[in-house]
């Protein structure tokens, strides 16, 4: 179950400011006018993207950078009431976020344009408000092509909240919540709380805190009394010590919950919860990186912001369910490339027990892309940097934070000058963190970069694992943590981090497939068009392959493959890989890795040899086909945990056992599978929350008549819906089907798809159905309630 959108950093004066929307894309400026009529657009609730809605076409600007997406202006307008009683109230409106150039207006006035789309930022609205009927206005510019390197989606794509105050309040990111004194026997939980007064003379306030633990149980609390200036701003600290404290780790993902009052003259007009973990981060390059007292090696993936189908819409349930993969994968640990995450993320990492690299910039001052975030770094980059780190401090999954990825004047004295700058901002928001940025280059003359490294407290290399041991010789005190790899050299990573304790993690580029950058990661075909996908445009491809995880949520071969490297448990894997020139002579690029499938359905291929792969780190694993035991061969370290039988490929059964004193233990079974028959579907979950954005994610199986996956089943599938909810995507892995996501019909691509059902705002059952010709149909039942 996801947790609540309010539970990270939000006051009882907060509602979400999600629905009732009006929509219009296109340019309309006297739409800002609060006498515009609008009573012809659309309605809708948010998150909203609307560069997902669209159709796929290779002349649409976003290009194959954006998954060859419309993109453009829209406009959204909301109607809402203030009634006599707030009306002396100081409200405010905050937004999670708006891809991008957003320019927002109240009752026609024009509170400013933000830029950067991936910035949170909030207006305070009071100055425009008036008794009765209001009007917000926005409009969205992504009409600037290029302006991203990934598919950035279009539109209020994160949740919106009103927040309504006494002029006596906590501001806005104005708690500061950290352990300097972090075990198991005590911790010291350090607030400091910025508390503003709005009005025009002086004011007495009571700052009251109870914390409480997991168990809801009050585990701490104190008072701290103030003296608020008119019209300023006073920060008011309090350390409370805990006895016996849960400490936060990715094993036990404890979180404390710390509810701060203002009190005056005995009322308590203001309540604001948030959440924070208990936890000691220590690192160096002889301990490596050390959370709690105990070293972690960080086996990270690197994802972008959109939810595949969703498209950038940051549903807490889409942004939930990432993190449910990427832990269910193994990873420990992720980097939010190349821009900071959607809060709900960041609440599931810390929930679930994900490391966090948080991240602000693609690049600094010189461009990528004609309209990137390089024409605005020097006006924002400060104001962009404090909203990402006072907004997520808070947050004990964050373990470092990145000040950019792969800048492009690196080699210059103005470079090592940006990056000081950068990185003393951050130190002074939260001292308590690393930086680090990430760092690609292929020059010979790599010592020229040591001074931007050393304004780093972590060195971020990018596919540069090879460069470790010579730059700890001449520069021993460097902590080095590989912030990209390609997928193909997870195990020479995973030998680098394990090996040396100055190489303190691995974050492979990426943990899971996503929309734009079309054609990375993928292989192709003599005939097919070749080259990396930055040399060319790739449609009908329109995401990356590159993912240890497909858009459907299925784990690939290579997702196993790095669990059983990491994990400190013993496991076995049994994969295919697809013989050259079955459907033709493979050719593969940077990102790839070989086809591989758990598929034992390779007909016209009887009699020629086949690769069978079987990944385990039991010290022999044995093969059997159709009964008969092929082999045995070790699976050690000097085997890289991985065993390779080549046969004649014949229908059948494949059985790969693993073997511990003479036994034969955790069998792993591929069967050949006959016609799909039947469709079979899976429901993550089958109780969802009436509130017209909570998501159940169903995949969609083509069995045959013996219940075997057809891992060929290309079949066209029609999904339809009754009752409380509605289709909000549907979905298979194959990144060159261009067919909408946003529709009713899709075709299954090895033997699998995927839809998403929303619930609606009134709870209620809800059946989905889903039909194919020639199948014996499937059919899930939920609940919204």
């Amino acid at each position: 179950m996801a947790p609540n959108a309010q539970s990270q950093d939000k006051s009882t004066s907060s509602q979400k400011f999600d629905y009732g929307w009006k929509f219009k894309l296109g340019d309309y400026p006297e739409a800002a006018k609060p006498d515009f009529n609008d009573s012809l657009w659309r309605r809708l609730d948010l998150p909203h993207d609307w560069s997902i809605e669209g159709n796929f076409d290779a002349k649409n600007p976003m290009g194959n950078d954006g998954g060859y997406l419309p993109a453009g202006i829209g406009w959204y307008r909301k109607t809402f009431e203030v009634k006599a009683d707030v009306q002396y109230k100081k409200m405010s409106l905050y937004f999670e976020g708006i891809y991008m150039n957003a320019e927002v207006f109240i009752n026609g006035t024009s509170l400013g344009i933000r830029p950067y789309g991936y910035s949170s930022f909030y207006y305070d609205i009071s100055p425009y408000i008036k008794k009765g009927q209001n009007i917000v206005a926005v409009k969205v510019d992504n009409s600037q092509q290029k302006n991203c390197r990934w598919y950035s989606g279009s539109g209020i794509y994160r949740h919106v909240w009103l927040t309504t105050t006494n002029p006596v309040h906590i501001q806005q990111w104005g708690v500061n919540i950290s352990t300097p004194e972090a075990n198991s026997k005590k911790a010291t939980v350090n607030l400091k709380v910025n508390v503003q007064n709005q009005s025009i003379i002086a004011q007495n306030i009571i700052l009251a805190v109870n914390i409480y633990d997991k168990r809801n149980k009050r585990v701490g609390n104190g008072e701290v009394s103030a003296t608020l200036n008119a019209n300023s701003v006073k920060e008011v600290t309090r350390d409370i010590i805990l006895k016996s404290p849960f400490l936060w780790s990715p094993h036990h993902p404890d979180r404390y919950r710390a509810e701060i009052k203002i009190i005056q003259k005995n009322t308590v007009p203001e309540t604001y919860t948030t959440r924070f973990g208990i936890r000691k981060i220590e690192y160096s390059a002889e301990k490596g990186f050390v959370l709690n007292n105990t070293p972690i090696k960080l086996n990270g993936g690197c994802v972008h912001h959109d939810n595949g189908p969703l498209g950038a819409a940051a549903y807490d349930r889409a942004e939930y369910k990432k993190a449910e993969l990427l832990k269910g994968a193994g990873f420990n640990a992720v980097r939010t490339s190349h821009n900071p995450p959607s809060e709900a993320f960041l609440d599931a990492c810390d929930s679930l027990g994900l490391l966090v690299i948080d991240e602000t910039f693609d690049g600094w001052r010189e461009r990528k892309n004609t309209y990137d975030y390089s024409l605005y770094f020097d006006k924002w980059w400060k104001k962009d940097t404090e909203a990402m780190v006072l907004r997520d401090r808070n947050h004990p999954s964050i373990v470092i934070w990145s000040i950019g990825n792969e800048i492009i004047e690196r080699k210059t004295l103005e470079a090592v000058q940006t990056a000081h700058k950068l990185v003393t901002q951050v130190h002074k928001l939260d001292p308590s963190r690393p930086v680090t940025s990430a760092m690609a280059s292929w020059d010979k003359n790599w010592e020229i970069f040591d001074p931007l490294f050393a304004m780093h407290d972590i060195g971020g290399y990018n596919y540069l694992m090879q460069h470790a041991e010579a730059d700890h010789e001449r520069v021993p005190s460097r902590i080095i943590l590989q912030t990209e790899s390609y997928p193909r050299d997870a195990f020479s990573n995973w030998k680098a981090v394990n090996d040396h304790a100055y190489v303190v993690g691995d974050f492979v580029w990426t943990a899971i497939d996503y929309l734009g950058e079309s054609g990375i990661g993928r292989n192709y075909y003599t005939g097919d068009l070749p080259g990396e996908h930055w040399e060319r445009d790739l449609f009908p491809w329109h995401g990356a392959y590159c993912g240890d995880i497909d858009l459907t949520g299925w784990r690939k071969p290579i997702s196993h493959y790095r669990e059983i490297l990491y994990s400190e448990r013993q496991n076995l894997y049994m994969a295919v890989k697809e013989p050259n020139k079955y459907y033709g002579e493979i050719h593969e690029t940077l990102w790839s890795v070989w086809p591989t499938w758990e598929s034992w359905n390779w007909p016209g291929h009887e009699g020629k040899n086949i690769d069978v792969e079987i990944y385990s780190k039991y010290p022999l694993v044995r093969l059997y086909h159709n009964g008969k035991l092929i082999g045995e061969k070790a699976t050690t370290r000097n085997e890289e945990f991985k065993a390779v039988f080549t046969i004649p490929y014949e229908p059948g059964e494949l059985k790969a056992v693993a073997v511990v004193n003479n036994k034969e233990v955790n069998p792993v079974i591929l069967k050949t599978a006959g016609e799909a028959s039947q469709i079979k579907l899976s429901a993550d979950r089958t109780v969802l929350k009436p509130d017209g954005q909570d998501l159940c994610y169903i995949s969609v199986e083509l069995m045959d008549g013996q219940g075997n996956l057809q891992p060929n089943a290309e079949d066209q599938l029609t999904f339809s819906i009754k009752g409380s909810g509605t289709i909000t995507a549907v979905a298979n892995a194959n990144l060159k089907d261009i067919s909408p996501y946003i529709g009713h019909q899709k075709n299954a691509w090895k033997g699998r798809a995927m839809v998403v059902v929303k619930s609606s705002s009134q709870g209620g059952n809800i059946e989905l159905s889903v039909t194919g010709a020639g199948l014996k149909p499937g059919k899930v039942n939920l609940t919204s309630k």
